[in-house]
């Protein structure tokens, strides 16, 4: 199995702290969110390899992060070659470009690397061997109003993936998508379709409602929290409860 960690966002809604620093760098408890995302994968033995594509306008920071990681042998920073927001190739478009990259051909883990969580991966990687299918990661949250700002999963008694919708005005489930995926050999070769049939290319979800379309898709609902920090107070407010 081989990770794909998405670095490669420009990080505008928390201008001006990621201007000019990547927000996977940003640190919670005295370690950045890029460690813990490694270090929660490498609870995964079946990992043998971690690419982490970012952009070029900050590869050289996750260049000198990589350095400082002591198994630096199984992680490659990969720069995408985009400079700005507006030519970016979006995060299935970074996916594809890693996966083109390195002709990848195995089972594949893909997260952002900009979200912070207190689920084990080690656990969803379990359900997901269980299951046999590629597999979401969701959370359960009541908030009407939160659940508006997200990717929803409608699933089925069964815990099938059926539809997905973002930032719906009406959700029709609790269940938030959060950017945690398992994909199967199989699947992994399905990227380019979806990018050779026009499929828009930014927001790994997209990817997922299109997927579950074709393929079976089930949510494996994690025991923890996940948070994606859009706003420098959201930044603070996390780092603080976490400072430990």
């Amino acid at each position: 199995m081989k990770a794909v960690i998405l670095a490669a966002g420009y990080a505008t809604r928390l201008y001006p702290v990621t201007k000019y620093y990547p927000k996977p760098l940003l640190k919670i408890g005295g370690k950045t969110m890029m460690d813990f995302i490694v270090d929660e994968i490498n609870t995964i033995p079946e990992v043998d390899k971690i690419y982490v594509v970012t952009n070029h306008k900050m590869a050289g920071y996750f260049v000198n992060w990589h350095a400082t990681r002591k198994d630096g042998g199984r992680i490659t920073v990969l720069d995408d070659g985009t400079t700005e927001e507006g030519i970016r190739l979006g995060a299935i478009g970074d996916i594809l470009y890693t996966i083109k990259k390195f002709n990848i051909d195995d089972e594949l883990l893909v997260i952002a690397g900009d979200n912070f969580f207190t689920y084990e991966i080690k656990d969803f990687y379990d359900y997901y061997k269980k299951m046999g299918t590629d597999c979401c990661c969701v959370m359960d949250i009541p908030d009407k109003n939160r659940l508006k700002q997200l990717g929803v999963a409608e699933l089925d008694e069964n815990g099938k993936l059926v539809g997905m919708e973002e930032k719906p005005q009406e959700p029709k489930s609790s269940k938030a998508v959060y950017a945690t995926y398992f994909y199967t050999k199989k699947t992994v070769g399905l990227f380019e379709t979806y990018i050779k049939e026009g499929n828009p290319p930014d927001a790994p979800g997209n990817f997922l409602k299109w997927l579950c379309k074709r393929e079976d898709v089930y949510a494996w609902t994690m025991t923890g929290d996940c948070y994606d920090i859009g706003t420098c107070s959201e930044y603070i407010k996390i780092r603080n409860r976490y400072s430990k």
